[in-house]
């Protein structure tokens, strides 16, 4: 096959048949976060290189090995194709003034783009949904949006989905802390695999994140960011499990989790899952109170978490593979062809879901394909009817008698049908 005709590497068709599953799941999730209060925003897919450098910062793997970036041709400046969209929300939220009313509770859906190599559950075009929460300081908000995300699970039917937890302090603290790290692993540092000597003078917290077994005790046995942190930082992450034990949500401290990007600080977590194999996390966000000063705004508190639909689908229960219609309509001959439009609207204006038959065909044809549609009922169109304005009504799944009768009357016939049928299923 041409490589024309062939999708770029990591980046994937989604079919009619799984993006009916998509579709139910980004109803499923508008409808939850709108029952919190979070509004959609929508930024664009291409950005300023330099937010997200500043944002995310130059010593990560997403800046220094997998961002899309290229020069614009047109007028010279550096772009990126978004790798996330955190720091898209902080850029838009700041530029158009979104908190001069007060805080904003935000959320994003839609396509990020990374260079990674593909594998089950990561891709080099993925898909996100993300909520923000501008403008509050206190562990309260930090809660909520773990809370959210239990639900979620509940709503979805999900088993297995554990939250971490851990704290990342403040800046001056991480710093202090930055310090303290760096010059034990300087004293282990035959221990450290390739990767991990690369990042001890660039990013050497995300050391601590490292799957290599053959460093897992002496990555244990470092230093631990949670005993260096001052009163009101423990007091916050205090704050944030206080809430969770009173809902009786369980979580688990884990003193390494640091996330890879540089903008967080205090409450940091992500909700894992065993059933995703080596991609195990479902969400992970934190707090990043730093982030709107750090691209040149005000200081703006503020925490978020970002889920992957991709890695969501893989774990729900799959639906259908694609949408019932109520009624199909068969049509046959010159008339019939066209007044079936009119058949169609008139059943479409009454709320049903509406296939109408086009490019022709046998009856006994058209029959075949209003059975495979799997619609309930059918609406059958011929000249004779057509020069009367009628057609015939004919339930699918059930033996029941074909009747014909003028367009006034169709909608209310099948209504009578689906109503039936759906009774005698229940």
């Amino acid at each position: 096959m041409s490589e024309l005709l062939r999708a770029l590497r990591g980046m994937n068709d989604i079919l009619p048949d799984e993006a009916f599953r998509w579709e139910g799941l980004e109803e499923i999730l508008r409808d939850w976060l709108r029952s919190y209060g979070y509004r959609n925003v929508r930024t664009p897919i291409l950005e300023h290189a330099a937010l997200f450098r500043r944002a995310i910062g130059e010593a990560t793997d997403i800046v220094e090995k997998e961002m899309y970036s290229f020069t614009d041709e047109l007028n010279g400046e550096r772009l990126t194709l978004r790798p996330e969209a955190t720091a898209s929300v902080a850029r838009a939220a700041l530029e158009h003034n979104l908190l001069y009313g007060g805080p904003q509770r935000l959320y994003y859906l839609g396509p990020m783009y990374r260079h990674e190599r593909p594998q089950k559950g990561r891709y080099r075009q993925f898909h996100q949904i993300g909520a923000e929460a501008l403008g509050w300081p206190g562990p309260d908000i930090d809660a909520e949006m773990l809370l959210m995300c239990a639900r979620l699970w509940d709503d979805l039917g999900l088993s297995g989905v554990r939250l971490e937890l851990n704290c990342l302090g403040s800046a001056d603290e991480r710093s202090a802390y930055r310090a303290a790290l760096v010059e034990y692993l300087k004293a282990h540092e035959a221990d450290l695999d390739e990767d991990s000597r690369r990042r001890l003078h660039t990013n050497p917290l995300r050391v601590l994140d490292s799957k290599n077994p053959q460093m897992q005790q002496m990555i244990g046995a470092a230093p631990r960011l949670l005993d260096t942190l001052g009163k009101a930082s423990l007091m916050h992450f205090e704050g944030v499990q206080a809430i969770l034990r009173d809902a009786g949500r369980p979580f688990k401290i884990n003193s390494r989790l640091v996330r890879g990007l540089d903008y967080y600080n205090l409450t940091v977590f992500e909700w894992v899952s065993d059933a995703l194999g080596a991609q195990g996390t479902v969400c992970a966000g934190g707090r990043y109170d730093g982030l709107c000063e750090q691209i040149g705004g005000k200081p703006v508190p503020a925490c978020g978490w970002a889920m992957g639909i991709e890695r969501l689908l893989a774990l729900a229960e799959p639906a259908a593979n694609r949408p019932v219609p109520d009624v199909y309509i068969v049509n046959r001959g010159e008339q019939a062809a066209v007044f079936a439009f009119r058949v169609a609207e008139n059943l479409r204006d009454a709320g049903f879901g509406v296939i109408q038959h086009c490019g022709g065909g046998s009856f006994k044809a058209q029959m075949k394909r209003a059975d495979a549609s799997g619609a309930p009922v059918a609406v059958i169109v011929g000249d004779d009817e057509a020069k009367l304005g009628e057609a015939s009504v004919k339930a699918l799944r059930e033996e029941r008698e074909q009747i014909r009768l003028p367009l006034e009357r169709i909608a209310e016939a099948v209504s009578g049908l689906l109503y039936s049928t759906n009774s005698e299923e229940e």
